[in-house]
């Protein structure tokens, strides 16, 4: 066959193909970004006197729908249900505080880290418990799931003495941490300082950091696609270095700005 002939077929079919729209463009289109945010987990999401969502990850979800020139949709999400909704086609991205493990990365794509956490001991006061050692044989939870649940389990099958239970949701294990069915309980420092704060959960203290390694969380989407996962890093990048992260963090959290870098690898 001739060959410029074949050369002009290949050429016909490429301008005759249709563009392929990725999810950055269908949200660009559909003028709406739907983010999945964790409405338990003070600072970073729960809600007003009014019932509205507000914190550190609704404020970023707004931020990143501003960038887009969309309106942001904020879907109430439970940390197991996080990926599910994502998966299920309920929401865009994750903006939900989600440790960016290699599992979930084998089912979802991560970005960058947006927010780093330190892991804290929070204690019922009549637990005897005033530090992670004395959680040793005690019976001890935390939300399932979490990066501190998975730690907090492994570490009582370490010890060989103890219970552990996991919760559906924070709200339930600081209730129970409250009411005494929980002796102590892992979770993030920025967490634990809230719940105590509220006054909603009367009898507990935290009384200690726990030695599990910083929680580095990741914005997530559907791992094939590369244009959203190329734009979420660019905007991850863009709030640190605008200042954006800085005002958000004494916003919610205030003290020391945590660094979203690992020595030797994120620059």
């Amino acid at each position: 066959m001739n060959h410029k002939f074949v050369v002009g077929l290949l050429a016909a079919a490429a301008f005759a193909a249709p563009a392929q729209a990725d999810k950055l463009d269908d949200i660009i289109a559909s003028g709406t970004l739907r983010c999945a945010v964790v409405l338990d987990f003070p600072p970073m999401g729960m809600r007003d006197e009014n019932n509205n969502p507000i914190g550190f990850d609704v404020d970023y979800c707004n931020d990143l729908a501003a960038a887009l020139g969309v309106k942001a949709e904020i879907v109430e999400t439970p940390f197991p249900e996080r990926i599910p909704a994502l998966m299920s086609g309920r929401v865009d991205v994750g903006v939900a505080s989600t440790s960016d493990t290699l599992e979930r990365a084998k089912t979802v794509g991560m970005t960058i880290p947006y927010f780093a956490f330190e892991m804290a001991v929070t204690a019922n006061d009549k637990s005897g418990v005033k530090s992670f050692e004395d959680m040793k044989g005690k019976t001890v939870g935390a939300t399932a799931g979490t990066f501190e649940a998975i730690a907090l389990e492994k570490q009582v099958q370490e010890w060989g003495e103890g219970t552990f239970r996991p919760y559906q949701t924070q709200a339930d294990v600081f209730l129970a941490l409250s009411q005494g069915q929980l002796d102590a309980t892992v979770s993030t420092s920025t967490v634990a300082q809230s719940n105590v704060k509220t006054g909603n959960f009367p009898g507990i203290s935290v009384v200690g950091k726990a030695p599990f390694d910083i929680d580095y969380v990741a914005l997530f989407t559907d791992r094939h696609e590369y244009g959203l996962l190329n734009y979420l890093n660019l905007f991850v990048n863009q709030q640190v270095r605008t200042g954006r992260y800085a005002e958000l963090y004494e916003k919610w959290v205030g003290g020391d700005l945590p660094d979203l870098t690992v020595s030797g690898v994120y620059r």
